[in-house]
């Protein structure tokens, strides 16, 4: 594997979605031989009801889904400190950049937040607005 390709709340959706942009995204990190990661708790985040379960169900297979280990959610907790944010707005935000942080380099973030990531990651991923 050479990298990482994490995707939030929003890049869950858009793969649910199966937008042509997300698409796009998934074929590069494929060629590259880069992994598709989802933090579990983008699971319920990008959970919507209007959405078929089996649409939904189909598009997670295609990710792997890391769980917030204690490390993981340690980190986190140290990112919102550090950026001088309150875990009750950012929680789910600091999980996905712990879990980027931890996967392997290069590691690059598809997010509708690219400012609160940047905030989180700092200059080590890539942050790219989708």
């Amino acid at each position: 594997m050479s990298g990482t390709l994490v995707l939030d709340c929003e890049g869950l959706s858009k793969l649910v979605q199966r937008s042509p942009e997300l698409s796009e995204w998934l074929s590069a990190a494929e060629a590259e031989d880069m992994r598709v990661v989802i933090s579990s708790v983008t699971l319920v985040e990008a959970r919507d009801p209007r959405v078929n379960q089996a649409r939904f169900d189909y598009a997670v297979s295609r990710v792997t889904i890391i769980p917030p280990t204690e490390a993981i959610a340690r980190h986190a907790s140290k990112l919102l400190a550090a950026a001088g944010l309150h875990g009750h707005k950012y929680a789910l935000d600091s999980i996905v950049a712990a879990t980027a942080l931890a996967s392997p380099t290069p590691v690059t973030v598809l997010t509708s937040d690219p400012e609160d990531l940047l905030m989180l990651c700092g200059p080590s991923v890539h942050v790219v607005k989708i």
